[in-house]
């Protein structure tokens, strides 16, 4: 099975919820694609926005890491199986998405808006970023579009929202390989 292939695959086939919320993993990847295409971001981003959960698939069961107060790196794992298929446009904000929540986080207005579920695992990452780390993640190549794939990944956990196909994305997939 090719790579393609393997993760529409896992998408068809993941039923789990997301982690504390009332959505699937899989339907929160797609929401949060669909986000990113609503406010035309470029094919990287949306890309980026369709896998940056993708480590969910891969860890064993992300409930009982939460349930052992563990993170399981979800990002990272993601990153480092992705990372051999994928452009690193559409890599690098999956793997910062998780600092983006953390930078983001630092604001109460936004820290407000955050999931339970969110602030939950928000603690298991390491907490809201120190001022030295947020100067730090400001040079990251990646920051601008880490921060927008965070900002859609917060607002994509509706349950019962009509979603697109996994398949409606397997172009823009292919066209992302390296």
């Amino acid at each position: 099975m090719n790579i393609i292939d393997q993760i529409i695959s896992n998408y068809l086939n993941n039923k789990s919820l997301y982690i504390g919320e009332k959505v699937t993993m899989s339907a929160h990847m797609i929401q949060t694609a669909m986000l990113a295409e609503k406010t035309n971001c470029s094919s990287n981003l949306i890309c980026s926005s369709l896998l940056h959960d993708y480590g969910h698939f891969i860890l064993e069961n992300p409930d009982d890491l939460i349930a052992e107060d563990e993170d399981g790196r979800h990002e990272d794992v993601g990153y480092e199986f992705l990372v051999k298929y994928f452009v690193k446009d559409v890599l690098g904000p999956i793997k910062y998405h998780v600092k983006a929540k953390r930078y983001l986080a630092r604001e109460d207005k936004y820290y407000r808006l955050l999931s339970e579920a969110s602030k939950t695992s928000l603690k298991l990452q390491g907490g809201v970023m120190s001022n030295g780390e947020a100067e730090k993640f400001e040079s990251n190549k990646f920051f601008k579009n880490s921060i927008k794939l965070r900002k859609f990944d917060e607002i994509a956990k509706k349950s019962g929202l009509k979603i697109k196909s996994i398949y409606e994305y397997k172009n823009l997939l292919t066209s992302k390989l390296i």
